[in-house]
Order: C-alpha cells, then structure tokens, then sequence
C-alpha cells in the first residue's frame, strides 16, 4: 500500500505541456524560410518537445534507448516456439553490444541501457543493470502472473530509471523489450485495453505455426475470462495478465511525464506498455511520442488509440527497441534543420501568412 501511495504521490506531479514553449516554438519554425508547416510530423515533433522540456532550442544529442527484459510464467502453456533461456542469452548480447538494437544504436549515437526487471536465469553480464524484481512471472491461467505489488514495483522501476537518466544529462529516451512470450501477455492486455477479441489482437510473435497461434488465442481468452479484469484498475490488469516488462515501460513512459523527459515508444509491446502507462495516469499521454506502426497485427489499433505521433512504417516488428532507435535519425534532421536553416529576414524575403 505504501508502494501505490509513492506511486500517486509521484503521478500528482504530472503537470500539462508548457503551451507558452510550444508557441515560441511555432512561432519559430513559421519564421524559417519555407512553406508554413511544410516539415509536417517533424514540426510537431520540436513543437511537442519544446512542450515536454521547455526548452528554446531542441538539444537531442544524448539520448538513450532502455529495454526491459523479462520473462513469462505464460510460455508453460505452449504459445512460444522457444525456451525462457533465450531471454537471458539475448540480455547478455544486448548489454554487451552484439543485438541488433545495439547495432543500431550506435550507429545513431544512442546508449544503451539493458535492464533485468525480470529474467529468470541472471544474466552474465556486467553491464546489465539488476533491478530484478522477481525471476519470472507465473502463468496468467494459473493465477495473477504477479502480484498487485510487483506491478506497482516495476512501474516505479521504470520511472526512477528516467529520473536517474535525466540526471545523467539524456533529453530522449527510447523504450524497448526482450522477453520470451511477452507478445502474449501484451495481446492479453490489448484486448483488455481496447475491448477487442484477442484473434484481433494476436499474431505469430517471434514465430508460430497456425495451430501455434490458435493456441495462443485460445490461453488469452482462458486468461481474460479467469481473472476479468478492469481497465478501470491498471495496476490490478497488469498484475493479472502482464508480464514485468511492460510495467516496467509503462514506469518509462510515466516517468518521462513526471521528469519532463520526452519517451519513445518502440512496437507493439512498447505500445501496449505506453497505452497502460495512460490507464494509470492519463495525462501521461502528451509525454509519449511514437515511432513506427509494428508489423504486429494489432500493431496499428494500439498505435491509433495511443493517438500519439509515429514516423515509420516499416513492418518491423524485432521489438528490442529497434524501431524507436530507427526514428532517431528524424530528430537529428530536425534539430539540425533548426539550428541551421535561414529565416525570411535573413533571406530578406517576406514570410507566408497563414490563409
């Protein structure tokens, strides 16, 4: 009980977007020698995070991408082709660098920061950081895949995470996952969030045949109709159907709202995680800003009913936080574009006007 009271407690500090940044922001961008709004999505991108960190000039240079790793109690029911020990192998590859999310992350000048908010078997690595919270969840046809408690945990795991990184100097975090069977408890808990048949919301995860992905929709259906939970308590949903990554993302997305930290979510996992992040605080939402539409088959649903901004399709759907770090080009651009770019009076030419 004291855990959801620092929760609320943290969650009470959420304040609105700073409007009075956002317009000094457009206001700048309509002075650039170009078409008003011509920039699209890239505009209201500087213009949302001006919101979020209240800044004059966009500063995105050290930036970040965080991957939660866990795994589900739900793989004992069949639903995966593989085993939780890859979880743990992947862990490792991440923190030291060999996955593809950390390949690409250097290539963006990203770090990255691999967390074992969940793995069964420890991680070998050192440069994991431990904030493990249980090994493995339970399956969700068994009983709750945590307890209420645990959820709460990994929520204000994921934002001391965030206070910690801004400390540190990031402006920008990406989300990302690793986790055997967490494209179930994620398909579990859109169905509860968006109130859609999980056959709609569930696809073939890292790869299942046909009757491998019947399987999978028929556990979920078991799962929802055993515990019937409520989006009106998310904590309580989490702990039922979730596995500790996403609480632990959804912490990301609630602490980048809490330390005016702009967040990015990845896929469909990332998604999900971010569409709970809003359950629990529903001002959270301004704070969280997209990146790709997931080749997941609910990955688009989740995506609309974020109703965040995303940049990239793609059909990617590796998860790691491989979409978000693709995007990160984009702010480069933009950032560049703005620091660089001549005004009209520079030019000497006359400004458009909105019509």
């Amino acid at each position: 009980m004291e855990a959801e009271q620092k929760l609320q407690q943290l969650l009470s500090q959420i304040e609105p977007l700073d409007k009075a940044a956002m317009a000094r922001m457009q206001q700048r961008l309509d002075s650039m020698a170009k078409p008003l709004n011509s920039l699209g999505k890239l505009e209201q991108l500087l213009v949302r995070t001006a919101g979020i960190c209240r800044w004059e000039k966009p500063d995105f240079a050290k930036r970040c991408v965080v991957v939660m790793c866990a795994d589900n109690g739900i793989i004992e029911e069949g639903v995966t082709q593989t085993g939780s020990q890859v979880t743990t192998i992947m862990t490792d590859s991440i923190a030291e660098g060999k996955a593809t999310v950390a390949v690409m992350a250097r290539q963006m000048n990203c770090d990255v920061f691999a967390v074992d908010i969940g793995v069964r078997e420890a991680p070998a690595s050192p440069k994991v950081l431990d904030r493990n919270i249980r090994r493995g969840t339970g399956s969700f046809l068994k009983g709750p895949a945590m307890t209420r408690g645990q959820a709460v945990q990994g929520l204000l795991t994921g934002m001391e995470l965030i206070r910690q990184r801004r400390e540190e100097g990031y402006h920008l975090v990406a989300t990302g996952e690793m986790g055997i069977g967490n494209t179930t408890t994620s398909s579990a808990l859109a169905s509860v969030l968006l109130g859609r048949d999980p056959a709609e919301m569930t696809g073939r995860g890292a790869g299942l045949s046909k009757e491998g992905i019947a399987r999978k929709i028929e556990v979920i259906r078991q799962g929802i109709a055993l515990h019937r939970p409520s989006v009106q308590d998310a904590v309580g949903l989490l702990s039922c159907l979730g596995g500790l990554d996403i609480p632990g993302m959804a912490g990301l997305f609630l602490g980048g709202a809490v330390y005016r930290v702009p967040v990015i979510a990845d896929g469909f996992i990332s998604s999900v995680a971010a569409l709970t992040a809003c359950a629990v605080a529903p001002a959270a939402r301004e704070y969280i800003i997209g990146s790709h539409i997931s080749g997941e088959p609910a990955g688009r649903a989740v995506m609309e009913a974020l109703g965040v901004p995303y940049f990239l399709d793609c059909n990617m759907c590796l998860g790691e936080g491989t979409g978000a770090v693709a995007s990160l080009g984009l702010y480069d651009l933009i950032e560049r574009i703005f620091n660089t770019m001549s005004s009209f009076d520079d030019l000497d030419i006359e400004a458009y006007q909105p019509l």
